[in-house]
């Protein structure tokens, strides 16, 4: 286990992406003493967590053309867009059973991060033991708007993204002097103002600070890409991301274009393998993409 952290950017469907990447790392046996994972990046880790290789891919595309795995006639009838009880207890419990005995053997520390929607703060959730906090990783995943409020501990939270999308900076403060980045935006990104942002206001109007994040979102993130290289440029933080910009949704259903992007994620990894080795074991600086 290398004593770095690594850091999982959300994403939506675009998060498989990330999923091809953490294949590459298992079948490397690539592990991390710290693994931070958003929205997306923070379902993905679980497989990871739990070295079942594959399981993050199946579980995002096998289900799509379930009626009500990710649907409007979820949203309308749950207020979910995609199925709480099936993503959270049918699927890890019988449909592809997860293995809760392989996460427990993991010797680091795993967070979900989830955005505090009366603070607008972002909370940092130890996951401990998956089954019993399975909710603090759908809460970093509950998209504004196609999504209800998830209460932990009489708090609403709702997605990790709308406050820290890329929590390399909380993974420094932690005191990782080293860490891998796998981001789902591709090189050369630069997030632009929200638009169409009344919706949000009118629908969190109890939680104000959801529509203040959003609107802010832009300046924030673009904060986050240059702190993200400044860290790079001193060989403290090692960064995969797509080269391009690809043509799968935030919200995708063609599991062709999936497949395509989960294998551009395990190709990337593997073409900068030999130099993520090398920058894990102090022999190169960080840089990566």
């Amino acid at each position: 286990m290398y004593q770095a952290g690594l850091v999982l950017e959300g994403g939506g469907m675009k998060g498989i992406y990330t999923a091809g990447v953490l294949d590459y790392f298992l079948d490397r046996g690539i592990e991390f003493s710290s693994v931070y994972g958003v929205s997306a990046g923070a379902c993905h880790m679980c497989s990871y967590l739990s070295k079942q290789r594959g399981r993050a891919f199946d579980v995002c595309a096998d289900y799509l053309n379930t009626r009500r795995y990710c649907s409007l006639e979820s949203l309308l009838t749950t207020g979910d867009l995609f199925n709480v009880d099936i993503c959270y207890s049918l699927i890890p419990e019988y449909l592809y059973p997860y293995d809760y005995e392989a996460f427990q053997e993991y010797q680091g520390k795993a967070y979900s991060v989830a955005t505090d929607i009366v603070t607008g703060r972002p909370a940092y959730f130890r996951i401990r033991d998956m089954r019993a906090d399975i909710v603090k990783i759908r809460a970093s995943a509950s998209l504004p708007m196609v999504s209800r409020n998830v209460m932990i501990d009489g708090k609403p939270y709702l997605d990790g993204g709308i406050s820290d999308p890329i929590p390399l900076q909380q993974s420094v403060m932690d005191g990782n002097r080293k860490n891998v980045v796998i981001m789902t935006k591709e090189t050369g990104y630069v997030r632009q103002p929200a638009r169409h942002l009344g919706p949000i206001r009118a629908r969190y109007l109890k939680y104000p600070k959801v529509y203040e994040l959003m609107a802010g979102r832009h300046i924030s993130y673009n904060r986050q890409l240059a702190f993200i290289e400044s860290q790079r440029q001193e060989g403290k933080a090692f960064v995969i991301r797509p080269k391009t910009a690809g043509n799968v949704g935030r919200i995708e259903k063609d599991k062709e274009k999936l497949k395509v992007l989960y294998q551009q994620g395990y190709e990337d990894a593997a073409e900068c393998g030999g130099e993520l080795i090398r920058f894990l074991e102090g022999q190169d600086a960080g840089k990566g993409e």
